[in-house]
């Protein structure tokens, strides 16, 4: 990537930044509403186009491809027709912040709001498709959807913040490289590929867990290990936290930081 592209994509993700903040919180609301529900979508389809028992025999990780193909289907919905997702904020906003393009509680204000509005979309998308609609209250759907969400409430504390942290620097990713294509269809590949990395790694999206775990709740119900309090405390927080973490340093505080310093070199030279 040249110079004059990265300071460019610095330039238009800090904008965006500074944008997003002056955001009436309603329409943070509504529109972080919808981002969560399309990444719900995208974690619905992927559930229901890889539910069985692993398959073929010994080669689980084909399974795990076919649902990390479809998955970004959400995101691409997301970045194509716009709407506020907590994950790609964290990027937007810590490159804003350290340019001095917003305050500190313009973006402790989005990160809140559009959190609780994803988390919103999220269950939404569970409840009204997955049990009131039932597309998920009938076998294979039941035992596929409870493994799913058993595995994300099992994992230690440490695990699930990192594996967080993978996920959002794949995610911000996405949204960095969409954000240097100019078509819609250069956008939609280049945030495809590597959202299915995180995905089939088996990383961890706090906004698609919104989804997948709520999903499991609504359709089978609280279990020893899948509760309201484990989805928020044992995933939804460590995860959380690492999708900042990924998607504030690894993404936007690096590039900001070497868009910096070739600034620095180009005044010296």
């Amino acid at each position: 990537m040249g110079l004059l592209g990265l300071h460019e994509t610095i330039e238009s993700v800090s904008a965006s930044g500074k944008s997003k903040s002056r955001l009436p919180v309603d329409v943070l609301l509504a529109s972080s509403f919808l981002a969560g529900a399309y990444i719900a979508f995208g974690a619905f389809i992927a559930l229901i186009a890889s539910t069985g028992a692993p398959w073929p025999q010994g080669i689980p990780g084909l399974q795990k491809l076919l649902y990390a193909a479809v998955f970004p289907v959400g995101m691409i919905y997301v970045i194509i027709a716009g709407a506020e997702l907590f994950t790609g904020n964290c990027m937007f906003f810590t490159v804003a912040y350290l340019r001095h393009e917003v305050q500190l509680q313009d973006l402790l204000r989005n990160w809140f709001w559009v959190w609780i509005g994803n988390l919103a979309g999220g269950i939404a998308v569970a409840y009204l498709f997955g049990r009131a609609g039932g597309v998920l209250m009938s076998e294979p759907w039941m035992t596929y959807v409870y493994s799913l969400a058993r595995a994300k409430c099992s994992l230690p504390f440490v695990a699930a913040f990192w594996r967080g942290v993978g996920a959002n620097w794949m995610g911000c990713l996405a949204v960095w490289m969409a954000t240097k294509s100019h078509t819609v269809v250069d956008k939609a590949i280049v945030s495809h590929l590597p959202i299915m990395t995180f995905v089939t790694l088996g990383l961890e999206n706090s906004i698609a867990n919104m989804f997948t775990i709520p999903a499991c709740l609504f359709a089978v119900g609280s279990t020893s290990v899948v509760t309201w309090q484990s989805f928020f405390l044992k995933n939804l927080l460590p995860v959380t936290m690492g999708n900042i973490v990924g998607g504030a340093f690894f993404v936007g505080g690096l590039y900001l930081f070497i868009s910096r310093r070739h600034e620095q070199l180009e005044r010296v030279a």
